[in-house]
């Protein structure tokens, strides 16, 4: 019987479902092949930085659904995503993923607008007369 692995991923409002089984390679998100659904080279390395690191690119076939967010924080998230399933599928990469910073969640998000104020940081001017 064929193994799959699961992990979710998480940046900023994106969310990354990533199924992983062994293949040739193949990474597919949302229906779509990577280069098609992330055009940008910069989105590609982003996602397949835990795989180059961990030297398993042509290892294992993703299946990645991911929602929310613009492209940057879902390149994120499927990041995130892709690390977990590593570390279920070979516990001994724990140390390399945990040294590259690939297991901890990026929990930066934006900050909220305050009533009364321009933004999350920004205030109206100031006048005193």
């Amino acid at each position: 019987m064929e193994e799959i692995f699961y992990g979710t991923g998480k940046r900023k409002t994106s969310i990354a479902k990533v199924w992983m089984k062994v293949g040739e390679g193949k990474v597919t998100i949302n229906k779509k092949e990577l280069k098609e659904y992330f055009p940008s080279d910069g989105h590609q390395m982003v996602v397949q930085y835990p795989l180059t690191l961990t030297d398993s690119l042509k290892n294992f076939d993703l299946s990645i659904s991911v929602k929310g967010g613009g492209p940057m924080g879902q390149a994120g998230a499927i990041k995130h995503g892709i690390s977990k399933t590593l570390l279920q599928s070979d516990p001994n990469l724990r140390l390399s993923l945990k040294r590259a910073g690939l297991l901890t969640r990026d929990s930066r998000i934006k900050e909220r607008k305050l009533y009364g104020q321009k933004g999350a940081r920004a205030k109206f001017q100031f006048s005193k007369r």
